[in-house]
This record gives C-alpha cells, sequence and structure tokens, in this order.
C-alpha cells in the first residue's frame, strides 16, 4: 500500500490549483527553542490552507458524467473553501454543509467561490451527516475532506515538496490532525522515501481523536470537541487515515489553546502572517516536542497548515499568547489589612511590569489580591511565589487555571457570602442565536442563578462561568440536567480562585 501511496502522490493533479510553497526558515524561533526551525507556508495557497490540494486532487479524478451532477462535501472551513475552488476550476456545481460554529471569514470566502453553503449543525459530525442526506437526495458526489484514497495523495504532496526543498537531515516534521488525511499522505510520502525523518502528529487536547485511537489500537469517538481550532475539529478519524497513522506516525504530541496563541504570535514575529490556530498547531507541537525531549541542534519542520482566521478572534488570541509563551504570571496574594502592607507586596514585585491589578478586601483581618506579572518563563514566576511566600504573603499561582484566566480576572469584588448551597460550573456555549435559551430551559425553574459571568473573546464558543443554588438533595436530578443539556462544562465548586475572590 505505501507504494501505491507513493505513485498516487506522484501522480496527483494538484498543481492546476496549487503552489509549492515555500519551507521558510523561522529565525526567532529558531534561536529561541536552540533548535533550526523551518515553516512550510500552506497558509499562502490561493485558498490559504492546504485542503484544496486533496480536494482538486479528487475532483479532477472524477468521471465528467459525475461532475456534470455536482459535488457536496461537509467542512469546517478550508475543505469547503478547496472544494469551492475546484468547482469553480472545473465549471461544476459545488454544495458545502458548514457547522453554524465556523468561522464568518470561511463561510463568506466559499460563498464568494459560489457554492451553495448549507449552515447545519455545531460540529463537523453534524455537518457530515446533513451533506450524506444531501447527497444521496440530490445525486452529488461526495468529497471527503480526509478519508479518502485521492485527497490523501493531493495532501501528500505537501510531504513531497518538503523532501525536495530540504535534501539535508531533517529530524522531524510536525503536522497538524484532525480526520487525519494530511498526516496520512505525508507520511505515506515521507516514510517511503525518506523512513529516517520522524512524522509527528499534533492535537488539540479537546479535540485529540488520533491521539486516543492510536493508543487504543482502534478508532476512538469523542463525545464532544473543542472549537478553537476549528480545522481540527473532529470527532472520529478516518478509516484510511488511522491506518496508515497506526503504521506510519512516529508519535502524537497535544497543545493547548495558551499553546496555540503562543504559536501564532512566533510566528507571526518570524513572518508578520496571523495564521489560524490549527494552522499554528504544528508550531505548538514541535516546541512542546523540543521541551518534553530536551532536544537541541536539530532541524524541525512544522507544517503551518491555514490563515482563515476572523479578526476580532486576535483580542483572545493576543491575550492567551502570553500565557501560552509563559510570559505572564496570574497570581492571587492575600495580604494582612493593615498600613504598609500594600508597600511590601509591590517592592517584593520590584521592578516588574504588572500587567493586571485587581484587589479587594475580604475582611478586617486580610486582603486579596489578583495580579498579573510579566515574566520571561515558568521559572521567574516560581522565584516570585517563592519570594512572596518567604515573606509570609500566601500565593497562589493561577496562571494554568482556566476559570481564573478566562473569567475570575475580569469579576474580582463580586462576593456573595450569601449564596448558600452554590454550585459553580464552567461551560461552553454554541456562538449560536438560542444557545442561552436552551440552558434555561432545561434548567429547573427553582435552581436560582446567583452569578453569570459571559465575556465575547473572538472564539467560535462562549466561554461561560454559572453559579447555581441547587439544594443538597438535588444533586442527582443537577446531574441529570448536566447530561441532558449537553454542551460542555467543567465543576469549579473547589477552585482556590472561586474561593478567594468570589464566595
Amino acid at each position: 500500500m505505501k507504494n501505491d501511496y507513493l505513485e498516487r502522490i506522484l501522480k496527483s493533479r494538484v498543481y492546476d490549483v496549487a503552489i509549492e510553497s515555500p519551507l521558510d526558515p523561522a529565525p526567532g524561533l529558531s534561536k529561541r527553542l536552540g533548535n533550526r526551525v523551518l515553516i512550510k507556508r500552506e497558509d499562502l495557497q490561493a485558498v490559504f490552507s492546504f485542503k484544496l490540494r486533496g480536494a482538486y486532487n479528487k475532483m479532477a479524478g472524477l468521471p465528467q458524467s459525475r461532475l456534470r451532477r455536482g459535488v457536496i462535501a461537509a467542512s469546517a472551513g478550508n475543505h469547503a473553501q478547496g472544494v469551492a475552488l475546484a468547482a469553480q476550476r472545473l465549471g461544476c456545481k459545488a454544495v458545502i454543509v458548514m457547522p453554524v460554529t465556523t468561522p464568518r471569514i470561511k463561510v463568506d470566502a466559499v460563498a464568494a467561490r459560489g457554492a451553495e453553503v448549507v449552515l447545519h449543525g455545531d460540529s463537523y459530525s453534524e455537518a457530515y451527516k446533513k451533506a450524506l442526506k444531501l447527497k444521496r437526495s440530490r445525486g452529488l458526489a461526495f468529497v471527503h475532506p480526509y478519508d479518502d484514497p485521492e485527497v490523501i495523495a493531493g495532501q501528500g504532496t505537501v510531504g513531497m515538496e518538503i523532501l525536495r526543498q530540504h535534501p539535508r537531515t531533517i529530524d522531524a516534521i510536525f503536522v497538524p490532525v484532525g480526520g487525519g488525511g494530511l498526516i496520512s499522505g505525508i507520511a505515506a510520502y515521507v516514510k517511503r522515501v525518506r523512513p529516517s525523518v520522524k512524522v509527528i502528529g499534533v492535537e488539540p487536547v479537546d479535540a485529540d481523536a488520533m491521539t486516543r485511537s492510536l493508543k487504543a489500537g482502534r478508532r476512538v469517538k469523542l463525545d464532544h470537541v473543542g472549537l478553537f481550532a476549528d480545522g481540527v475539529a473532529v470527532k472520529e478519524v478516518g478509516r484510511e487515515t488511522f491506518r496508515l497513522c497506526r503504521e506510519l506516525v512516529d508519535g502524537m504530541v497535544l497543545a493547548d489553546t495558551d499553546e496555540m496563541c503562543a504559536a501564532i504570535k512566533d510566528v507571526f514575529e518570524d513572518t508578520r502572517v496571523v495564521l489560524e490556530p490549527a494552522g499554528a498547531l504544528a508550531i505548538a507541537g514541535a516546541k512542546a516536542w523540543i521541551e518534553k525531549h530536551r532536544l537541541k541542534n536539530k532541524t524541525l519542520i512544522a507544517v503551518a497548515s491555514g490563515a482563515n482566521t476572523n479578526f476580532d478572534r486576535l483580542r483572545f488570541i493576543a491575550e492567551e499568547a502570553e500565557l501560552g509563551e509563559h510570559r505572564e504570571a496570574l497570581l492571587a496574594v492575600t495580604i494582612p489589612e493593615r498600613p504598609g502592607s500594600f508597600r511590601k507586596f509591590c517592592s517584593l514585585l520590584g521592578a516588574r511590569n504588572v500587567t493586571e491589578f485587581n484587589y479587594r478586601i475580604a475582611d478586617s483581618n486580610e486582603a486579596h489580591i489578583f495580579v498579573g506579572v510579566a515574566v520571561q518563563g515558568r521559572d521567574e514566576t516560581a522565584r516570585i511565589v517563592r519570594s512572596l511566600r518567604r515573606n509570609g504573603l500566601t500565593t497562589l499561582d493561577l496562571s494554568d487555571n482556566d476559570m481564573a484566566k478566562l473569567h475570575t480576572r475580569h469579576m474580582v469584588g463580586g462576593r456573595a457570602p450569601f449564596a448558600r448551597n452554590e454550585l459553580l460550573y464552567r461551560f461552553e456555549f454554541p456562538e449560536r442565536p438560542g444557545a442561552l435559551v436552551r440552558f434555561l430551559e432545561s434548567m429547573r425553574s427553582d435552581w436560582n442563578i446567583s452569578l453569570f459571568h459571559y465575556r465575547n473573546q473572538g472564539a467560535d464558543y462562549g466561554r461561560v462561568l454559572v453559579g447555581m443554588q441547587v439544594p443538597r438533595n438535588e444533586l442527582s436530578q443537577f446531574r441529570t440536567f448536566l447530561k441532558k443539556l449537553g454542551y460542555p462544562y467543567a465543576d469549579e465548586t473547589r477552585n482556590p480562585a472561586y474561593k478567594l475572590f468570589l464566595l
């Protein structure tokens, strides 16, 4: 089968629409990481993503009789643009089913190429089911975004170009993974031509279907996926892509939202280009791999897979990038409520840049401070915490506390000691009309909402913090409510940031 894919890749008809994207050095990132990092710039394609390769290769091989009837695809965005462009070039009709959570920039780009856009569901999986129904009812040819040999072969030309562009030693190639089409194609070529090169897949921590599947030895279907990196938000990988990855891929690494945001900033500083979260995933993975394996002086290539992101996301990305790069520490510090304590605290911080400061008196004896401080890394954060504790100030490092980062920093000062039987939960609401109403209608009317915080941070789903007063004898009904609601959630009732600043 390896030989079969090698031949398919060599014969792929991608260059009617795709360019041989450059393999650019990342000098700033390389210097900081102590390794030579190069970026495969698939963000420079006509649709700002690698996806047009596989889509066009598949469609160009269809019989004219099928093309005349038209094609249909399901996509979170980039595959949709590839199919729309291919249909435009080949002169056929295209119908694209996209999740309602797809960034507007991708929806508009697909429609601008003449494709019919159908918005359906909150995830790729729901859009996919809808597309299959429309395929049968309209007699259209289905163009799968990843689980198709011709699509895989088209994506495999990325690997072919990398080896041609860098004939010298390559230690590893990092590839973003959603359904697995890109990494399957790259691995099928690279492992046949230069098997010594490691091929490493990178997934978000909240969309890790391939990582779990490889570990289990079978395809694992996720109950839900995070939507920040919408380009790889897939609940289940393909049959063929799983088979290929199981045989050919050397390892997997996960990256969280902060790390993706930091990677977007890294690439911007070297190229002045803003990647989408999925597009920066491979760079984030390469950084994590370097740290985990303590690599030095290696040649590493990361595939920048796309640059289709909404402008209003940039605020959130910029805010999270500092935390992802460990350039900002978030601390909760308790100081005695007496003259001179506040001055002492500030003097212990020294000349460091304070990025955020929230102060709230707790009682007549002490006060709690929520503070952000610019740092050079985790080691400096640890030194600050040790210094404050040595000087008698109770200090918590909240830099990795999601509730503190997303909500508490915007809410310090709102304490309600009389909110009895309060449960605190963090939810992810789909960013679409009716999400809040569904939440409220699913709740029992006699459960009082005692806290509610939502902030539009430019992501594709809303992060909501909710306090609900639920009697202890109704906790089983509450758990049933959570299950039926179906929104991703986290119990934050025992979170120290809640106890310090909100309780």
